[in-house]
């Protein structure tokens, strides 16, 4: 056996005695007390798991400044990075701050690798060497920060990896060694490069490096990533849009310490229930046993023609090969996160309750998220919340499970009604963390009081004292940042 063969064998082996699968989840609590969830938006509560009424407060490192972010009393912030800034490598930071995580840095430093979902050339690019570029016409990729905690200010900043495009979100690598970004477009340039895959920086790395596609990893609009540490398999969530059927996938690597070696790329199917539709009609806490179908074909192309099945044009090769042998349908899937021994992931649309402002292309009305829950040692997959109204919770996209196990969720509110917000004046469809107890209650943590851009990236320092996360930005200088969140955390769920 392996150590990675070693260690799953030991994880299953508890489960089967009883050890481990009574355990496999903290959220047990949630089939009750989320079903009841309350529309609209109550500020929360310290018996709720939140953190009291939200306050607006300034940034600690500047002299009076703007109050971007409303927060609860007793937490501060400190903005580390600008889009337009001068980066340490003599590159601009560039637009779209998106997909991040947290890891032991170099110094006794938190390390972060960002991701920087470039969709045009009207955006300031991810710069850097041609040389390194996989695709020397693409202005995406990551940059990685180093951060300070004792000081709370930024050591150096770099760009890590260019020549992708979309890097929408990712997630971390086996071992924390690696941050895997993920492109959120299937595209072919001009040049012949096609995109659509994976690719790995390396934690260690200081400089961008050419950079080679994780092919077996599937070509599809690629959202987020979370590996788990026993087996070193990798959950991946697919993100192809409106009207398209989405499919949350697992790479089962032949080497998990190197995910180039190749592997096997598999699709979730509910068991008995083939091409189950999970975009609603679910029953919250009630747990669906689940299957995989393996995928032959991960680098296929993108379908031309609706096909047999009503897959319409531009639907991954992946998501239509696994629901023809039966794999499940979710609506735009986006976050995910590795948590005890389970991993949380979003279906950002999802849900009952529907946005009359978002009807789907393929006839299926838009409900306003919902967040789900894999559990491997019992092969089930269980809905934990979807979100009775826009209010509650409005298009989550990002998350993370926080050191002490709750939930917080990056809002990315894609409704067309006008969402507002008293303690953001004059903006519209405001954008909020909201939080979630193993309890089952949902609370307001943080609000954009900026602009009207999405949050996107959070994650806390490997000590849990420091939440991380981004106001993703317009494209233009200075429309974005990069913060550092410090408070009494053990005076709730997060």
């Amino acid at each position: 056996m392996t150590t990675i063969d070693r260690r799953q064998f030991m994880v299953r082996g508890a489960a089967l005695t009883g050890g481990a699968l009574a355990a496999t989840s903290g959220w047990s609590g949630l089939a009750g007390s989320v079903a009841a969830a309350t529309p609209g938006r109550p500020p929360g509560h310290e018996r709720k798991g939140g953190y009291g009424r939200l306050r607006p407060v300034a940034a600690d490192n500047e002299r009076k400044g703007f109050e971007y972010l409303a927060l609860p009393d007793g937490f501060r912030y400190v903005v580390l990075s600008r889009i337009g800034d001068l980066m340490s490598d003599g590159n601009v930071t560039p637009a779209q701050l998106d997909g991040t995580a947290a890891f032991a840095g170099p110094g006794r430093t938190v390390r972060l690798i960002r991701n920087h979902e470039i969709r045009d050339a009207s955006q300031i690019p991810v710069g850097g060497p041609i040389e390194t570029r996989y695709d020397p016409s693409a202005n995406g990729g990551t940059t990685t920060l180093d951060y300070d905690p004792r000081r709370r200010q930024l050591v150096r900043d770099f760009i890590s990896l260019n020549g992708t495009v979309v890097n929408c979100a990712g997630g971390k690598g086996l071992g924390d060694r690696s941050w895997i970004t993920g492109e959120e477009i299937i595209s072919t340039a001009a040049n012949g490069k096609k995109h659509g895959y994976n690719f790995e920086v390396p934690l260690d790395r200081t400089a961008p490096t050419l950079t080679q596609p994780i092919v077996a990893m599937g070509r599809f609009a690629h959202e987020a990533a979370a590996t788990d540490p026993a087996s070193g398999n990798v959950y991946q969530t697919e993100d192809a849009g409106s009207g398209r059927g989405s499919g949350f996938y697992r790479y089962l690597p032949n080497n998990p310490s190197d995910l180039l070696a190749g592997g096997r790329l598999q699709m979730l199917a509910v068991a008995g229930e083939p091409k189950a539709d999970l975009r609603d009609g679910r029953t919250v806490g009630a747990p669906l046993p689940a299957t995989w179908v393996d995928i032959d074909a991960p680098d296929s192309d993108p379908l031309t023609a609706t096909n047999s099945d009503g897959l319409r044009s531009g639907t991954s090769g992946p998501f239509a090969e696994g629901y023809a042998e039966g794999g499940a349908k979710f609506n735009r899937l986006e976050g995910i996160w590795w948590g005890r021994d389970s991993v949380f992931f979003v279906s950002t649309s999802g849900g009952d309750a529907k946005n009359p402002e978002l009807p789907n292309a393929d006839g299926y009305q838009e409900g306003y998220g919902q967040v789900w829950e894999y559990r491997p040692l019992q092969s089930r997959l269980v809905l934990i919340y979807q979100s009775p109204s826009a209010t509650a919770l409005d298009s989550p996209d990002n998350l993370v499970v926080s050191p002490r196990g709750g939930l917080l969720l990056c809002e990315d509110d894609a409704s067309q009604d006008g969402d507002t917000h008293p303690l953001a004046p004059g903006i519209t469809d405001v954008n909020r963390l909201v939080g979630l107890t193993p309890a089952g209650q949902a609370f307001e943590f943080a609000v954009n009081r900026f602009n009207d851009s999405e949050f996107a990236g959070a994650c806390f320092s490997p000590e849990g004292d420091t939440l991380f996360v981004n106001i993703f930005g317009d494209g233009t200088a200075g429309s974005g940042m990069t913060v550092a969140i410090r408070g009494p955390w053990a005076r709730g769920a997060l």
